[in-house]
């Protein structure tokens, strides 16, 4: 993994990039810039891993469909002035990668004007866009597809299959080449094994 090689990709394509040794920092970081607003968190096994629901918590109005299920925390999630999620994969190039069943974590992303935290660790750095699919795929959707009661197949072992399951958590692919307009997109990457 070339970190500065992915980092000044990153901010070429016109985001602004901020590198921390550990989780702690970048919530400590998170914590400092976002306050007295609404937050949205995307599913994200790193923003779990890190504590922000609870942490934002305490100056912030947070909507994440993990800690309250139902559309309607889905809704003032997504349409929240600061939105948090994490990236499946990042290539080396500046491309992020995000695989989604239902398509709200995608959403959030890229719609509205708003600011987007992307917090990752540096184990999603691939070197280039097919590495970053291949770990999209194979690694992550397998992880998050075993979170989940059913019989897709990679969950037997360990690979994607492109299958045509009802309970399929990969319908969709989304690369982003740059923030969107009227967004503000900040990549948080942490120097450490987090998320799937």
């Amino acid at each position: 993994m070339n970190l500065e090689k992915a980092i000044k990709n990153l901010e070429l394509r016109g985001y602004n990039v901020k590198f921390f040794k550990t989780g702690a920092e970048a919530s400590e970081y998170i914590c400092s810039e976002v306050k007295n607003t609404d937050v949205g968190i995307g599913g994200s096994k790193t923003a779990e891993a890190l504590g922000l629901f609870e942490k934002l918590s305490e100056n912030n109005s947070v909507y994440w469909h993990w800690k309250t299920p139902g559309p309607e925390t889905i809704a003032k999630a997504n349409s929240a002035p600061v939105y948090i999620t994490s990236a499946n994969a990042i290539s080396e190039d500046g491309e992020i990668l995000n695989i989604d069943g239902k398509g709200n974590r995608l959403a959030g992303q890229v719609y509205g004007d708003k600011k987007v935290y992307i917090v990752a660790g540096t184990n999603k750095i691939r070197p280039d866009f097919h590495s970053a699919l291949d770990r999209a795929r194979n690694i992550a959707a397998v992880k998050n597809c075993g979170r989940f009661d059913n019989n897709n197949p990679c969950k037997i072992d360990g690979k994607c299959h492109d299958c045509r399951m009802k309970s399929r958590i990969c319908n969709a692919l989304l690369v982003l080449w740059g923030p969107m307009m009227g967004m503000d997109t900040e990549i948080i990457l942490i120097d450490e094994e987090l998320g799937f």
